[in-house]
Protein backbone atom coordinates (compact mmCIF):
# COMPACT_ATOMS: atom_id res chain seq x y z
CA UNK A 1 0.00 0.00 0.00
CA UNK A 2 1.22 3.30 -0.80
CA UNK A 3 -0.42 6.79 0.61
CA UNK A 4 0.45 9.17 -2.30
CA UNK A 5 -0.31 12.17 -0.10
CA UNK A 6 1.73 11.52 2.60
CA UNK A 7 5.11 10.20 0.15
CA UNK A 8 4.84 13.44 -1.37
CA UNK A 9 4.83 15.54 1.56
CA UNK A 10 7.83 13.29 2.83
CA UNK A 11 10.12 14.29 -0.14
CA UNK A 12 8.97 18.03 -0.19
CA UNK A 13 10.24 18.04 3.24
CA UNK A 14 13.29 16.50 2.01
CA UNK A 15 13.68 19.25 -0.69
CA UNK A 16 13.40 16.57 -3.49
CA UNK A 17 13.01 18.36 -6.87
CA UNK A 18 10.04 18.41 -8.69
CA UNK A 19 10.79 15.91 -11.27
CA UNK A 20 12.17 13.55 -8.47
CA UNK A 21 8.85 13.82 -7.11
CA UNK A 22 6.88 13.27 -9.97
CA UNK A 23 9.25 10.07 -11.40
CA UNK A 24 9.23 8.37 -7.51
CA UNK A 25 5.05 8.39 -7.94
CA UNK A 26 4.89 7.39 -11.16
CA UNK A 27 7.14 4.58 -10.32
CA UNK A 28 4.48 3.72 -7.49
CA UNK A 29 1.58 4.43 -9.71
CA UNK A 30 3.15 1.70 -12.46
CA UNK A 31 3.71 -0.66 -9.60
CA UNK A 32 0.04 -1.04 -8.11
CA UNK A 33 -1.81 0.10 -11.31
CA UNK A 34 -1.92 -1.44 -15.00
CA UNK A 35 -1.53 2.13 -16.47
CA UNK A 36 0.98 3.83 -18.87
CA UNK A 37 3.38 6.33 -17.60
CA UNK A 38 1.62 9.02 -19.73
CA UNK A 39 -1.25 8.71 -17.30
CA UNK A 40 0.57 7.81 -13.96
CA UNK A 41 2.34 11.22 -14.63
CA UNK A 42 -0.84 13.00 -15.12
CA UNK A 43 -1.85 11.77 -11.78
CA UNK A 44 1.22 12.31 -10.10
CA UNK A 45 1.51 16.10 -11.30
CA UNK A 46 -1.92 16.47 -9.82
CA UNK A 47 -0.98 15.17 -6.67
CA UNK A 48 2.33 17.28 -6.57
CA UNK A 49 -0.02 20.25 -7.11
CA UNK A 50 -2.68 19.92 -4.66
CA UNK A 51 0.36 19.11 -1.76
CA UNK A 52 1.85 22.37 -2.45
CA UNK A 53 -1.54 24.30 -2.51
CA UNK A 54 -2.28 22.87 1.13
CA UNK A 55 0.53 23.40 2.46
CA UNK A 56 -0.57 24.98 5.62
CA UNK A 57 3.10 26.92 6.49
CA UNK A 58 2.12 29.15 3.52
CA UNK A 59 -1.08 29.93 5.16
CA UNK A 60 -1.06 33.49 6.54
CA UNK A 61 -4.29 33.42 8.67
CA UNK A 62 -3.46 32.43 12.39
CA UNK A 63 -6.67 31.35 13.39
CA UNK A 64 -6.83 28.99 9.98
CA UNK A 65 -3.06 27.81 10.73
CA UNK A 66 -4.01 27.04 14.08
CA UNK A 67 -6.84 24.90 12.75
CA UNK A 68 -5.85 22.91 10.33
CA UNK A 69 -2.37 22.38 11.76
CA UNK A 70 -1.32 19.24 14.58
CA UNK A 71 0.40 20.10 17.65
CA UNK A 72 2.83 17.37 17.02
CA UNK A 73 4.20 15.30 19.92
CA UNK A 74 7.29 14.49 17.79
CA UNK A 75 7.09 10.76 18.76
CA UNK A 76 5.54 8.22 16.07
CA UNK A 77 3.12 6.17 16.58
CA UNK A 78 5.39 2.90 16.21
CA UNK A 79 8.03 4.43 18.37
CA UNK A 80 5.54 5.13 21.10
CA UNK A 81 3.86 1.55 20.78
CA UNK A 82 0.38 2.76 19.99
CA UNK A 83 -1.53 -0.59 19.35
CA UNK A 84 0.80 -2.64 20.82
CA UNK A 85 -0.58 -3.38 24.12
CA UNK A 86 2.33 -2.50 26.08
CA UNK A 87 3.66 -0.05 28.34
CA UNK A 88 4.04 2.63 25.88
CA UNK A 89 0.64 1.91 24.66
CA UNK A 90 -1.48 1.98 28.19
CA UNK A 91 0.25 5.54 28.63
CA UNK A 92 -1.46 7.03 25.17
CA UNK A 93 -4.68 5.26 26.29
CA UNK A 94 -5.04 6.70 29.51
CA UNK A 95 -4.00 10.26 27.62
CA UNK A 96 -6.66 9.47 25.05
CA UNK A 97 -9.48 8.72 27.46
CA UNK A 98 -8.93 12.29 29.58
CA UNK A 99 -9.44 13.91 26.56
CA UNK A 100 -12.54 12.37 26.04
CA UNK A 101 -14.24 13.42 29.69
CA UNK A 102 -17.29 16.42 28.64
CA UNK A 103 -19.13 17.79 31.08
CA UNK A 104 -21.76 15.01 30.03
CA UNK A 105 -20.61 12.27 32.10
CA UNK A 106 -21.45 8.08 31.10
CA UNK A 107 -22.14 5.73 33.86
CA UNK A 108 -18.71 3.90 32.32
CA UNK A 109 -16.23 6.69 31.03
CA UNK A 110 -13.04 5.74 28.91
CA UNK A 111 -11.25 6.65 32.22
CA UNK A 112 -12.42 3.47 33.44
CA UNK A 113 -9.96 1.64 31.13
CA UNK A 114 -12.29 -0.77 30.93
CA UNK A 115 -13.64 -3.23 27.98
CA UNK A 116 -16.53 -0.97 27.13
CA UNK A 117 -18.18 2.05 27.89
CA UNK A 118 -21.74 2.98 29.65
CA UNK A 119 -24.59 5.19 30.17
CA UNK A 120 -27.66 4.52 32.15
CA UNK A 121 -30.88 5.25 29.39
CA UNK A 122 -32.31 8.02 32.25
CA UNK A 123 -29.68 10.05 31.17
CA UNK A 124 -31.79 10.93 28.41
CA UNK A 125 -33.61 13.70 29.01
CA UNK A 126 -36.96 12.31 27.22
CA UNK A 127 -36.70 8.49 29.20
CA UNK A 128 -37.69 9.15 32.61
CA UNK A 129 -38.19 6.22 34.93
CA UNK A 130 -35.60 3.72 33.41
CA UNK A 131 -32.94 4.02 36.00
CA UNK A 132 -32.14 -0.06 35.81
CA UNK A 133 -31.61 -0.07 32.06
CA UNK A 134 -27.75 0.57 31.34
CA UNK A 135 -26.57 0.81 27.41
CA UNK A 136 -23.29 -0.68 26.82
CA UNK A 137 -21.31 0.19 23.70
CA UNK A 138 -18.16 -1.00 22.35
CA UNK A 139 -15.62 -0.24 19.08
CA UNK A 140 -13.17 -2.74 18.12
CA UNK A 141 -10.61 -2.30 15.07
CA UNK A 142 -9.26 -4.96 12.89
CA UNK A 143 -5.99 -6.27 13.15
CA UNK A 144 -4.49 -4.91 10.78
CA UNK A 145 -2.27 -8.23 9.45
CA UNK A 146 -5.29 -9.72 8.49
CA UNK A 147 -6.25 -7.80 5.92
CA UNK A 148 -4.95 -10.38 3.07
CA UNK A 149 -7.48 -13.11 4.80
CA UNK A 150 -11.22 -10.54 5.23
CA UNK A 151 -13.42 -13.90 6.28
CA UNK A 152 -11.65 -14.71 9.08
CA UNK A 153 -10.53 -10.51 9.92
CA UNK A 154 -14.28 -10.13 10.01
CA UNK A 155 -15.00 -13.30 12.14
CA UNK A 156 -12.24 -12.50 14.76
CA UNK A 157 -13.40 -8.30 15.02
CA UNK A 158 -16.73 -8.97 15.30
CA UNK A 159 -16.51 -11.87 18.00
CA UNK A 160 -14.56 -9.85 20.07
CA UNK A 161 -16.73 -6.79 19.89
CA UNK A 162 -19.69 -8.71 21.01
CA UNK A 163 -16.95 -10.37 23.95
CA UNK A 164 -16.19 -6.89 25.32
CA UNK A 165 -20.29 -6.02 25.65
CA UNK A 166 -21.09 -9.43 27.60
CA UNK A 167 -18.11 -9.82 30.00
CA UNK A 168 -19.90 -6.34 31.06
CA UNK A 169 -22.87 -7.92 31.58
CA UNK A 170 -25.02 -6.55 28.69
CA UNK A 171 -27.05 -8.68 26.00
CA UNK A 172 -25.36 -7.22 22.76
CA UNK A 173 -28.54 -5.95 20.48
CA UNK A 174 -26.56 -4.54 17.56
CA UNK A 175 -23.73 -4.51 14.90
CA UNK A 176 -22.48 -1.41 13.08
CA UNK A 177 -19.49 -2.02 10.33
CA UNK A 178 -17.00 0.63 9.67
CA UNK A 179 -14.62 -0.92 6.49
CA UNK A 180 -12.17 0.98 4.55
CA UNK A 181 -10.44 -0.83 1.25
CA UNK A 182 -7.20 0.42 -0.61
CA UNK A 183 -8.21 1.76 -4.16
CA UNK A 184 -6.67 -1.56 -5.30
CA UNK A 185 -8.23 -4.03 -3.40
CA UNK A 186 -10.73 -6.40 -5.13
CA UNK A 187 -14.56 -5.93 -4.15
CA UNK A 188 -14.63 -9.66 -2.90
CA UNK A 189 -12.46 -8.38 -0.08
CA UNK A 190 -15.19 -6.45 1.26
CA UNK A 191 -17.69 -9.25 0.40
CA UNK A 192 -15.98 -11.97 2.31
CA UNK A 193 -15.23 -9.64 5.24
CA UNK A 194 -19.08 -9.54 5.33
CA UNK A 195 -19.38 -13.33 5.27
CA UNK A 196 -17.17 -13.12 8.51
CA UNK A 197 -18.69 -10.66 10.26
CA UNK A 198 -22.02 -11.81 9.25
CA UNK A 199 -21.11 -15.76 10.52
CA UNK A 200 -20.63 -14.10 13.72
CA UNK A 201 -24.16 -12.32 13.90
CA UNK A 202 -25.96 -15.44 12.71
CA UNK A 203 -24.16 -17.64 15.28
CA UNK A 204 -24.60 -14.80 18.06
CA UNK A 205 -28.27 -13.79 17.12
CA UNK A 206 -27.12 -10.55 17.29
CA UNK A 207 -28.38 -8.22 13.77
CA UNK A 208 -26.00 -6.33 11.80
CA UNK A 209 -28.05 -2.62 11.62
CA UNK A 210 -25.74 -0.57 10.33
CA UNK A 211 -22.20 0.22 8.30
CA UNK A 212 -20.05 2.40 6.33
CA UNK A 213 -17.93 1.42 3.39
CA UNK A 214 -15.35 4.05 1.92
CA UNK A 215 -12.06 3.99 0.49
CA UNK A 216 -8.63 4.81 2.48
CA UNK A 217 -8.36 8.23 1.54
CA UNK A 218 -10.00 7.83 -1.39
CA UNK A 219 -7.91 7.35 -4.61
CA UNK A 220 -4.70 8.92 -2.88
CA UNK A 221 -3.82 5.35 -1.21
CA UNK A 222 -2.99 2.98 -3.42
CA UNK A 223 -2.77 -0.93 -2.69
CA UNK A 224 -5.33 -3.40 -1.25
CA UNK A 225 -5.39 -3.33 2.24
CA UNK A 226 -8.38 -3.47 4.65
CA UNK A 227 -8.57 -2.09 7.50
CA UNK A 228 -12.09 -0.89 9.71
CA UNK A 229 -13.96 -2.27 12.65
CA UNK A 230 -16.84 -2.84 14.52
CA UNK A 231 -19.17 -1.07 16.38
CA UNK A 232 -21.66 -2.92 19.09
CA UNK A 233 -24.41 -1.59 21.30
CA UNK A 234 -25.76 -4.05 23.86
CA UNK A 235 -27.93 -3.87 27.05
CA UNK A 236 -27.94 -4.74 30.76
CA UNK A 237 -30.39 -4.57 33.83
CA UNK A 238 -29.45 -3.24 36.84
CA UNK A 239 -26.10 -3.83 37.28
CA UNK A 240 -22.73 -3.52 35.21
CA UNK A 241 -19.70 -5.92 35.61
CA UNK A 242 -17.13 -3.24 35.75
CA UNK A 243 -13.70 -3.68 37.00
CA UNK A 244 -14.18 -1.22 39.45
CA UNK A 245 -16.33 -3.63 41.27
CA UNK A 246 -13.70 -5.80 42.03
CA UNK A 247 -12.88 -6.22 45.99
CA UNK A 248 -10.09 -7.84 48.20
CA UNK A 249 -10.86 -11.60 48.57
CA UNK A 250 -12.55 -12.21 45.33
CA UNK A 251 -12.11 -15.73 43.43
CA UNK A 252 -10.64 -15.35 39.87
CA UNK A 253 -11.85 -18.09 37.29
CA UNK A 254 -10.43 -18.03 34.19
CA UNK A 255 -11.60 -20.04 31.11
CA UNK A 256 -9.79 -21.94 28.40
CA UNK A 257 -8.19 -19.63 25.68
CA UNK A 258 -7.31 -20.78 22.52
CA UNK A 259 -6.94 -17.00 20.71
CA UNK A 260 -8.45 -14.80 17.99
CA UNK A 261 -7.04 -12.27 15.99
CA UNK A 262 -3.83 -12.03 16.96
CA UNK A 263 -3.16 -16.01 17.11
CA UNK A 264 -4.47 -16.51 13.99
CA UNK A 265 -2.14 -14.18 12.87
CA UNK A 266 0.91 -15.49 14.80
CA UNK A 267 0.07 -18.74 12.89
CA UNK A 268 -0.60 -17.62 9.32
CA UNK A 269 2.21 -15.66 9.03
CA UNK A 270 4.81 -18.55 10.78
CA UNK A 271 3.21 -20.81 8.21
CA UNK A 272 1.02 -22.70 10.80
CA UNK A 273 -2.36 -22.97 8.98
CA UNK A 274 -4.07 -25.27 10.99
CA UNK A 275 -3.62 -23.28 14.31
CA UNK A 276 -6.22 -20.76 13.06
CA UNK A 277 -8.26 -23.34 13.15
CA UNK A 278 -8.59 -23.63 16.89
CA UNK A 279 -9.36 -19.59 16.93
CA UNK A 280 -12.91 -20.75 15.06
CA UNK A 281 -15.44 -21.01 17.44
CA UNK A 282 -17.79 -18.51 19.71
CA UNK A 283 -16.75 -20.76 23.06
CA UNK A 284 -16.55 -17.79 24.70
CA UNK A 285 -19.85 -15.56 24.01
CA UNK A 286 -21.51 -19.06 24.79
CA UNK A 287 -19.83 -19.06 27.99
CA UNK A 288 -21.03 -15.09 28.94
CA UNK A 289 -24.78 -15.77 27.54
CA UNK A 290 -25.14 -18.89 30.04
CA UNK A 291 -23.62 -16.91 32.81
CA UNK A 292 -25.92 -13.79 32.78
CA UNK A 293 -29.63 -16.08 32.79
CA UNK A 294 -27.82 -17.08 36.24
CA UNK A 295 -28.70 -16.43 39.38
CA UNK A 296 -25.73 -16.04 41.00
CA UNK A 297 -24.53 -13.06 38.73
CA UNK A 298 -25.16 -11.13 41.53
CA UNK A 299 -22.40 -12.39 42.90
CA UNK A 300 -19.88 -11.87 39.86
CA UNK A 301 -18.62 -8.62 40.58
CA UNK A 302 -16.60 -8.40 37.10
CA UNK A 303 -15.92 -9.79 33.80
CA UNK A 304 -12.99 -9.83 31.92
CA UNK A 305 -11.56 -11.05 28.51
CA UNK A 306 -7.43 -12.16 28.12
CA UNK A 307 -6.84 -9.68 25.17
CA UNK A 308 -4.74 -6.19 25.76
CA UNK A 309 -1.49 -7.56 26.46
CA UNK A 310 -2.41 -10.59 27.56
CA UNK A 311 -2.69 -11.92 31.05
CA UNK A 312 -0.01 -9.53 31.97
CA UNK A 313 -1.27 -6.57 30.18
CA UNK A 314 -5.07 -7.05 31.16
CA UNK A 315 -3.91 -7.16 34.36
CA UNK A 316 -1.93 -4.40 34.88
CA UNK A 317 -5.08 -2.50 33.58
CA UNK A 318 -7.78 -4.13 36.06
CA UNK A 319 -5.73 -3.95 38.79
CA UNK A 320 -4.94 -0.12 38.34
CA UNK A 321 -8.60 0.48 38.01
CA UNK A 322 -9.90 -1.90 40.88
CA UNK A 323 -6.68 -1.09 43.54
CA UNK A 324 -6.07 -4.35 44.00
CA UNK A 325 -3.79 -7.06 43.63
CA UNK A 326 -3.71 -10.34 42.55
CA UNK A 327 -1.82 -13.88 42.97
CA UNK A 328 -1.31 -15.88 39.86
CA UNK A 329 -1.20 -19.24 39.76
CA UNK A 330 0.85 -19.59 36.57
CA UNK A 331 0.98 -23.50 36.32
CA UNK A 332 -3.11 -23.15 36.77
CA UNK A 333 -2.90 -20.56 33.73
CA UNK A 334 -0.90 -22.57 31.28
CA UNK A 335 -3.33 -25.29 31.39
CA UNK A 336 -6.06 -23.25 30.45
CA UNK A 337 -4.11 -22.09 26.96
CA UNK A 338 -5.13 -24.34 24.24
CA UNK A 339 -2.13 -26.77 23.59
CA UNK A 340 -1.95 -26.51 19.69
CA UNK A 341 -2.27 -23.04 20.50
CA UNK A 342 0.47 -23.20 23.42
CA UNK A 343 2.69 -25.47 21.23
CA UNK A 344 2.80 -22.28 18.42
CA UNK A 345 3.64 -19.99 20.88
CA UNK A 346 6.41 -22.19 21.64
CA UNK A 347 7.69 -22.87 18.65
CA UNK A 348 7.83 -18.95 17.46
CA UNK A 349 9.46 -17.69 21.27
CA UNK A 350 6.07 -15.94 22.20
CA UNK A 351 5.13 -15.37 25.76
CA UNK A 352 1.72 -16.81 26.06
CA UNK A 353 1.23 -14.43 29.36
CA UNK A 354 1.37 -11.41 26.92
CA UNK A 355 -0.41 -12.60 24.34
CA UNK A 356 -4.59 -12.08 23.50
CA UNK A 357 -5.80 -15.75 24.25
CA UNK A 358 -9.83 -15.13 23.87
CA UNK A 359 -9.79 -16.48 27.67
CA UNK A 360 -12.81 -15.06 29.88
CA UNK A 361 -11.91 -13.78 33.61
CA UNK A 362 -14.56 -14.32 36.14
CA UNK A 363 -14.18 -12.34 39.80
CA UNK A 364 -16.50 -13.52 41.73
CA UNK A 365 -17.59 -14.85 45.27
CA UNK A 366 -15.86 -18.04 46.37
CA UNK A 367 -19.16 -19.66 47.68
CA UNK A 368 -20.48 -19.76 43.63
CA UNK A 369 -16.70 -19.96 42.10
CA UNK A 370 -17.87 -23.90 42.34
CA UNK A 371 -20.98 -23.78 40.36
CA UNK A 372 -20.15 -21.25 37.54
CA UNK A 373 -17.09 -24.10 36.75
CA UNK A 374 -19.82 -26.47 36.56
CA UNK A 375 -22.00 -24.75 34.51
CA UNK A 376 -19.05 -23.74 32.22
CA UNK A 377 -18.49 -27.76 32.00
CA UNK A 378 -21.60 -28.46 31.17
CA UNK A 379 -21.17 -27.28 27.76
CA UNK A 380 -17.72 -28.38 27.37
CA UNK A 381 -15.83 -25.01 28.03
CA UNK A 382 -12.43 -25.66 30.73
Amino acid sequence: MSDLEGLTRRLLIQNKTDEEILKRLVQEYTDFKDIDKELAYTFANAILTECKRSDISEVSEPFIKDLLGINKANVTVGKQGVGCRGVGDFFVHKLIAGLSETKKQPFLSPTSLDDAGAVKLSNASILNGTNDVIIVSKMEGIHSRLSDFPFVCGFHVTRACLRDLYVKGAEPISIMIDVHLADDADVGKLFDFMAGVSTVAELSEVPITAGSTLRIGGDMVIGNRLVGGISAVGVAQNKLLARRNIKVGDKILMTEGAGGGTITTTAIYSGNHNVVNETMNIKFLEACNILLKKEYLKDIRAMCDVTNGGLRGDLYEINYEAKTGVTIYEDRVRELVNPVVLELLEKVGVDYLGVSLDALLIYCSESVSGQIISDLASINIK
